[in-house]
């Protein structure tokens, strides 16, 4: 019997990949977009105000084309095309950081956090690292709720970042890539 023959509709609408230099500028537009709306209560005006969009894109541009270490990466979530969140990884000790998780609002709740997530731990996996860092603001519910349903936990590590005329507390979020609950091996709670 013969099967009928499927027309095909194009490529894959979503997935993530590794950030070129030429992803430089939508890169910073996510983070400048979604620092607005997640954290427009939380920093001061003139932090957000002065945000300098040819800077990022090039620091951004920097990050991409001569990472600091192997260890370094910047991942980008691709629908229809467009760049709509991103995800930059560091060594952390033995650990990997991801230092930045961000997707931009009118994005979200579509599986590109998710995503990322997953190919940040890809990468992890593959250099051996076992467990995941990242520095959330405190008052970041969405993204701490999103971590927690990932299985991610608090690790118990609080430090103060500089905003302006105020500090913005963060907390440290961990996961274990060996599958050790992150949530057994708390060191204590904020």
């Amino acid at each position: 019997m013969d099967l009928p023959l499927l027309r095909l509709t194009g490529q894959a609408d979503v997935s993530v990949r590794p950030a070129t230099p030429d992803d430089a500028s939508s890169i910073a537009r996510v983070q400048l977009v979604t620092w607005r709306a997640a954290f427009g209560d939380l920093l001061p005006a003139d932090v957000l105000d002065a945000w300098d969009e040819d800077l990022a894109t090039e620091t951004w541009r920097a990050a991409v084309s001569t990472p600091p270490s192997p260890g370094h990466a910047v991942l980008v979530a691709v629908d229809a095309g467009a760049v709509v969140g991103f995800a930059a990884t560091a060594p952390d000790g033995e650990a990997r950081e991801v230092t930045v998780l961000l997707v931009e609002p009118r994005w979200g709740r579509r599986g590109h956090g998710s995503r990322l997530v997953a190919a940040v731990a890809d990468l992890a996996r593959t250099a051996e690292v076992t467990t995941l860092t990242s520095w959330l603001a405190e008052q970041d519910v969405v993204t701490s709720r999103f971590l927690e349903t990932a299985g991610w936990a608090p690790q118990g590590g609080v430090r103060l970042l500089e905003s302006g005329d105020d500090a913005v507390r963060q907390l440290c979020w961990h996961t274990r890539l060996d599958g050790d609950d992150p949530a057994a091996d708390r060191e204590g709670t904020p």
